[in-house]
């Protein structure tokens, strides 16, 4: 009776071991590890903590044994009396022992009082969590980017705790959808974001304010997404306010905009349904970024586009009484206009841009009044010809001026000699105030830098070539942080001077060369290589043009 007993509890405690790797989704190795660790741990409570006892589990029958292990060690490696012996010490006993064998004493079963059996228990819920939490990154690590659906398990100070069936994932209070309302039991749908293993054991973030959130949608509503026939090429949103998103079709046969939207609206209104009614614009997607840019303002209606492709601004000109709509509530329009499209968007009103030309306009022709000493009526003419700097006066073309209707050759010549006279004069004036604030001869002598340019390095102490060459693009053109909840400038020594990035990096380049730092062979593209890996010869240099060297920031600062 007692026998049989015993063996029902033992294959008892198999089938617990199987149930629970079952329900929890771990191996049933696993469990009985653990359920061994345990045993292991009460038996050293019982026969002493220093010793080296091992308890094992059979897999099949359930039958459980402990042992006392004490290894064989070298005499001077000896360090616990209690695990280890000496191979002499052994060899009385046993005989055919030698380093590292292992002397096992078998041990009488362990019966459970309450202390061992809590203790038991914490610890084979502690192996088990473990397993679980590593099952669960195991299995969402490669689902980053996908839609999942669950219920809401509980919320906790705003953050969505979210039942995924084998693992509960969170909605983080910044990635859930202002004013929605959701409560325990509710089906939720989220976007993966990030999956992270951390002390507590693994962690899935989900979102819902994400803007892959929508585009992942739009791929489960429209099939054309899902198939890649229409792509989503960017997605900027205002959760639970307002989106725009921008899509493009790789068949010219099939509407971007119309398939996404859908019969009667069918297609976005299951999005805006998810979303809780945020509403969305779609936008057709074109290279061409003032084109883009007009078609991301809708429903503004826009005069005119002008881009600044050196620091990535577009202004955008728009009738005075459309300046509301453009800019949108709290700048939501302009602001989702700009993410989209990735360019700094500045607008303007048409009275705006007109009051700024004419005030350029002042400008310009006091300069050339100043300048070449000629009168207002001259000096407007060759503005409103689209002469802006004395550099293109002194040194444009002749027949550039003599085309001005009522300027013969003979006033042209003695215009440009005056803008001559005058940019030498400003020279020298530059050249005293570089000196003055101790600029080396040697900068000068950098291909891209300009005596303007070296005034501007002398008024930020940058006064040798080593200075100029320990510089980075940034230094030059300036940056923006984000500090707190502010995006803040810093400018550069030469943001007047509009550098592109890559101009910026090459003059700091050819500073290195000259400063002997890099060899000029750095500046040098790579070859095109062909299928062969031979370098690819063009017809212009075969004819003994050589290619001008290309070189990208990206080229140069990527270490």
């Amino acid at each position: 009776m007692s026998t049989a007993g015993i063996s029902a509890n033992k294959l008892e405690l198999l089938q617990i071991a199987k149930a629970v790797a079952e329900e929890k989704g771990i191996d049933k190795t696993i469990v009985l590890e653990a359920i061994e660790e345990a045993i292991q741990k009460a038996a050293r409570l019982r026969y002493g903590a220093e010793l080296d006892i091992r308890a094992h589990l059979d897999p099949v029958t359930g039958e459980q044994s402990l042992r006392r292990v004490i290894t064989v060690m070298a005499d001077d490696e000896i360090e616990n009396d209690s695990t280890q012996t000496s191979l002499a010490t052994a060899k009385l006993d046993h005989p055919e022992a030698e380093i590292g064998y292992e002397i096992n004493t078998p041990l009488p079963p362990l019966e459970f009082g309450r202390v061992q059996a809590q203790m038991s228990k914490q610890i084979i819920m502690g192996k088990i969590r473990d397993a679980e939490r590593a099952r669960q990154y195991a299995e969402y690590k490669d689902r980053v980017g996908e839609i999942i659906n669950g219920i809401v398990k509980r919320v906790e100070y705003g953050h969505i705790i979210v039942d995924l069936g084998r693992a509960e994932g969170v909605i983080r209070r910044d990635q859930a959808l202002p004013r929605e309302n959701v409560k325990g039991g509710d089906r939720i749908r989220a976007y993966i974001m990030d999956v992270r293993e951390e002390p507590r054991g693994s962690q899935i973030f989900l979102s819902r304010a994400h803007p892959q959130f929508m585009a992942q949608l739009f791929a489960q509503e429209v099939p054309e997404v899902y198939e890649g026939i229409i792509q989503i090429v960017a997605v900027a949103r205002d959760p639970g306010s307002r989106a725009k998103i921008a899509v493009y079709s790789n068949d010219g046969s099939i509407d971007p905009v119309g398939a996404c939207v859908g019969m009667r609206g069918s297609r976005v209104q299951a999005v805006v349904n998810e979303l809780q009614g945020e509403r969305i614009d779609i936008i057709p997607y074109t290279e061409e970024a003032a084109t883009f840019i007009v078609n991301a303002l809708q429903p503004a209606e826009v005069s005119k586009v002008v881009i600044d492709e050196a620091n990535d601004r577009i202004e955008v000109v728009v009738p005075d009484e459309q300046l509301s709509l453009a800019i949108g509530r709290r700048g939501q329009n302009v602001r989702l206009a700009s993410q989209l499209s990735g360019w700094a968007i500045d607008i303007l009103t048409e009275e705006q841009e007109s009051e700024r030309r004419q005030i350029e306009f002042k400008e310009r022709s006091a300069l050339f009044m100043t300048g070449l000493d000629v009168d207002e009526m001259i000096a407007q003419l060759l503005v409103s010809e689209g002469f802006e700097t004395m550099e293109e006066v002194g040194y444009v073309a002749l027949d550039d001026l003599t085309s001005i209707e009522g300027f013969d050759e003979e006033t042209a010549e003695e215009l440009q000699a005056r803008a001559r006279e005058y940019l030498d004069r400003i020279a020298q004036e530059q050249d005293a105030a570089r000196k003055a604030a101790g600029v080396e001869d040697d900068v000068l002598e950098i291909e891209g830098v300009t005596l303007p340019m070296a005034v501007e390095f002398g008024k930020h102490e940058v006064k040798t070539v080593e200075d100029v060459a320990g510089l980075v693009p940034d230094d030059l053109r300036g940056y923006t942080e984000q500090k707190g909840d502010e995006k803040v400038h810093e400018p550069g020594i030469l943001e007047g001077f509009k550098l592109t990035q890559d101009a910026a990096t090459m003059l700091i380049m050819q500073a290195r060369v000259k400063a002997g730092w890099i060899d000029a062979s750095a500046l040098e593209p790579e070859p095109e290589l062909d299928a062969d890996g031979n370098p690819v010869v063009e017809a212009e240099a075969e004819a003994g043009e050589q290619p001008e060297a290309e070189l990208t920031a990206a080229d140069v600062f990527e270490s």
